[in-house]
């Protein structure tokens, strides 16, 4: 069994209050990504953070607030709202963290026994796309997990070559290095 997830594409982490053109560029990607895949092997989270983001843990270490549940921010970026507009709604999760328990949880109850190939996509590499690769390899050490570098963007290049490095290390599959498109 083969699925998709999609990470956090949302209006806050690209064009919004942590938006990059890095981000920007891999719109189109992620879109076709989407689209490769059946609606029911595509699974997507958002980052949700309640109107105190401030006072969190999170927060403090990074005080800009973004993807308050509710606010346009939070949103899927409208191309990837409609790539997504067939799969099922319990296939989009919310995570007020930056990997989500929940996403394994639901992996697990639908592959059961059957051997798993997961695909990550999205933002930002080296927060949300490292978390749930890594947390996807601990739930699931005999998943091939792979990650697609031209799907995905960071605060900034060098902190998405980090975070891909690290992924690596964790034999997490690096697909497409060197050819996202804001490297051009």
């Amino acid at each position: 069994m083969k699925v998709l997830i999609v990470v956090d594409m949302q209006k806050d982490f690209i064009d919004g209050s942590l938006g990059t053109r890095e981000a920007q560029t891999i719109v189109p990607n992620v879109a076709a990504k989407i689209a490769a895949y059946p609606p029911e092997a595509v699974f997507a989270t958002r980052d949700t953070h309640a109107p105190d983001y401030l006072t969190s843990c999170e927060g403090r270490h990074l005080p800009v607030v973004h993807c308050v549940a509710g606010t346009p921010g939070h949103g899927l970026h409208p191309q990837i709202a409609e790539a997504l507009a067939a799969v099922a709604p319990d296939h989009i999760l919310d995570k007020p963290t930056f990997g989500s328990m929940e996403l394994a949880q639901q992996l697990r109850a639908l592959a059961g026994s059957e051997p798993l190939e997961i695909e990550l996509v999205g933002l930002c590499t080296g927060i949300c796309v490292l978390s749930n690769a890594i947390l996807l390899k601990a739930a699931f050490p005999e998943a091939e997990i792979s990650v697609d570098a031209a799907c995905c963007a960071c605060v900034t290049p060098q902190s998405h070559d980090t975070a891909l490095a690290a992924m690596k290390l964790c034999q997490i599959a690096i697909e497409n290095e060197g050819r996202e498109p804001w490297r051009g």
